[in-house]
């Protein structure tokens, strides 16, 4: 049976895609500031490098922390009061003047930010059924594609103009008007408390992170922020140092690459429930693999074949990743869902700095700027990616007997 798409869907979908925009924007907009608060704040890479580091490991633990609470409450109370306390950590990023206030506020807004998504993809398995999971997360996933093509160009050209706390305020004041349409518009979540399980917080949080049939799930999501975050921290010195790419050039990359995935990502999510998640999970994974193997060991290319690699990588990157969570979002019981997303959140954020890392140890850049075993890191991610196949069939299986 065809499952309709009312009014209220339609702007369901809308709005948590909006909102996960500003939850990237602000998470992505710190990096290509970095130039700006260095100087302004006077403060070495390192301690810059800390700013970073401290938002995704604060992430990373207040999802787990969450998630013992997750599924206690009716989802769109939880979801307004993590977003209301990202809206107004965001403003303080946008008033800080000195570093150890702007670090104490990335953690805090790290805090409330890592647990949005987990909510937001358990309002998506509460209201979808599954058929449809694949298309739902596929739109809501281009938030990602869509703060790289307009947010970030508009935040630096702003930073420009009027400092580099002005894309915070900004985005706090946009997030401010989301906020207002969560708490006037959004129907309460409400569904999974009529299984509510009587375990306290942290019984709920150990009972849900040691189920064995869990534990598949949260091996993939571990592996499946390998590929991102090992090679995109690389990617622009990559393009410039060993693929010849102008720094000009680097705009039109990331834009083009973006107005792909913007496009690809709401097709490649209605593919997954055509032919099924897994069958697009596998499909994506092993065309990953072999592009990024190709692309890691490319030397000096033209501009049109470094859009054209890097647009189909990331195409074929965001499948996996939403065909991934449509099927994990099946994969826990209503009572646990809450929990289980906010884990794998948590873990996705933790094991993502862990790859970063590793990736730090494996590449070598030579004095004038070549990056060196970057094909290594290629050879090691395209191994992940087979690895999370083999694992995601044990998932899918694990699915089809739940039917």
């Amino acid at each position: 049976m065809d499952f309709k798409f009312t009014p209220y869907h339609v702007f369901v979908v809308g709005l948590l895609a909006f909102l996960q925009f500003t939850v990237v924007l602000d998470f992505m907009i710190l990096s290509p500031l970095g130039v700006l608060v260095m100087s302004e704040l006077q403060i070495p890479t390192e301690k810059f490098g800390y700013v970073v580091s401290a938002y995704a490991f604060s992430a990373g633990v207040s999802g787990l922390f969450a998630a013992g609470f997750a599924d206690r409450f009716d989802r769109k109370k939880l979801l307004l009061f993590f977003y209301t306390g990202f809206v107004i950590a965001t403003f303080l990023c946008g008033i800080a003047i000195r570093y150890e206030f702007l670090l104490f506020v990335r953690i805090l807004t790290g805090m409330f930010a890592g647990v949005l998504s987990s909510i937001s993809f358990a309002i998506v398995a509460d209201l979808f059924p599954l058929q449809v999971r694949g298309r739902v997360m596929g739109f809501i996933m281009t938030a990602f594609a869509a703060s790289q093509v307009f947010g970030l160009p508009i935040g630096i050209y702003i930073s420009n103009l009027w400092g580099w706390q002005s894309p915070f305020l900004l985005i706090a004041g946009v997030s401010g008007l989301v906020g207002f349409a969560i708490f006037f518009f959004l129907k309460p979540v409400t569904k999974h408390l009529d299984n509510k399980t009587d375990r306290k917080a942290f019984h709920h949080l150990f009972a849900t992170l040691t189920e064995s049939k869990y534990l598949p799930s949260f091996v993939a999501t571990t592996l499946l922020a390998t590929g991102g975050f090992m090679l995109m921290p690389f990617g622009s010195a990559f393009s410039v140092h060993n693929l010849g790419m102008r720094l000009e050039d680097l705009p039109l990359i990331y834009m083009v690459t973006g107005l792909v995935s913007m496009i690809g990502g709401p097709v490649m999510g209605r593919l997954s429930d055509s032919i099924g998640k897994y069958n697009m999970f596998f499909f994506a994974s092993s065309t990953a693999a072999i592009v990024i193997v190709y692309f890691t060991r490319l030397g000096v290319t033209p501009l049109p074949t470094v859009i054209f690699i890097n647009s189909l990588l990331f195409v074929f990157i965001a499948a996996r990743m939403i065909s991934a969570n449509a099927l994990n979002s099946a994969v826990p019981e209503l009572h646990d869902r809450g929990a289980f997303m906010a884990i794998s959140s948590s873990i996705q954020q933790i094991s993502g700095g862990i790859a970063a890392s590793v990736a730090g140890l494996i590449v070598i850049q030579t004095p004038n700027g070549y990056l060196e075993r970057y094909e290594v890191l290629g050879y090691v991610v395209a191994t992940a990616i087979v690895c999370t196949i083999l694992i995601m069939y044990k998932v899918n299986e694990m699915i089809s007997e739940k039917k």
